[in-house]
């Protein structure tokens, strides 16, 4: 496979745009096997796949790649021709020559720690609409429960209620960044609280900054002082309710057991 894999950076090494390791793997395949069908097999293609991509790769390098032999008594077979056997030459070269430009890339990303951290928190890849990012301002932990507070940026904090048991295990500490991770199913927006009091520990104000109406609920951002942005969803019989519009102010409210907390390891 061509993707070079890295914590932060992957890459996909095509020839001509449409020459990928799939194809190479089945060249290589038939270098080693002298049959199309088994190099088809090996490669994940059906012999008919593998004969239109083959008919493709020629008509791009206007030259045979495959060349076919008559049965006799060693049977008969495909075999690559030398064009075709410098063009697997050539991919597994650029492929060393790609990995090296990954690796020394990501050397220089090392030396840029505020981009480095970005990155990371970017190549987290969850189901959870809101990702706050922000450094742990304090851990209270209890025999059972380990209340986290999480400040982020724009100076506001969420709070995450976790067991001491995975808090301990996470190693948790003030100082530390951290994820806060909430479904947008957990947020409910509250536009006029009456004169009550609500008991969730997380109630961030902001401003409605969009708001994406589907079938049956919403998809509503509520963007906070600094720029984070919560996303909320609402059924649309909610939104028409409340009649949430932007430029509304509103308040995002979850509790803190709705929150799951990332470290980095």
């Amino acid at each position: 496979m061509s993707t070079t894999d890295h914590p932060l950076l992957q890459g996909d090494l095509r020839l001509a745009g449409r020459l990928d390791w799939r194809f190479f793997d089945l060249l290589a395949a038939l270098a080693l096997t002298g049959s199309l069908q088994k190099a088809a097999k090996a490669a994940g293609y059906s012999y008919k796949g593998a004969w239109l991509v083959l008919d493709a790769a020629t008509a791009l390098t206007h030259a045979p790649l495959l060349a076919k032999s008559a049965g006799g008594t060693g049977g008969g077979g495909t075999t690559l021709t030398a064009e075709g056997q410098a063009l697997l030459v050539a991919w597994r070269e650029l492929q060393t020559r790609h990995a090296a430009f990954l690796h020394e890339q990501a050397a220089w990303l090392a030396t840029q720690p505020a981009l480095d951290a970005l990155l990371k928190r970017m190549s987290m890849k969850t189901t959870a609409r809101n990702q706050f990012f922000g450094r742990i301002a304090a851990v209270t932990a209890g025999p059972s429960t380990t209340t986290v507070r999480v400040a982020l940026d724009g100076g506001q904090q969420v709070t995450t209620s976790l067991t001491t048991e995975a808090a301990q295990e996470l190693k948790v500490k003030k100082g530390q960044e951290a994820l806060a991770l909430v479904k947008s199913s957990e947020v409910v927006l509250v536009t006029d609280f009456g004169g009550y009091r609500l008991s969730a520990r997380n109630q961030l104000a902001g401003t409605v900054s969009r708001v994406e109406r589907g079938a049956v609920s919403s998809l509503v951002g509520l963007t906070l002082p600094g720029g984070t942005v919560v996303t909320a969803s609402v059924t649309n019989d909610a939104v028409d309710g409340l009649a949430l519009a932007v430029g509304q102010q509103a308040t995002a409210v979850f509790k803190a057991y709705a929150v799951m907390l990332a470290v980095r390891a």
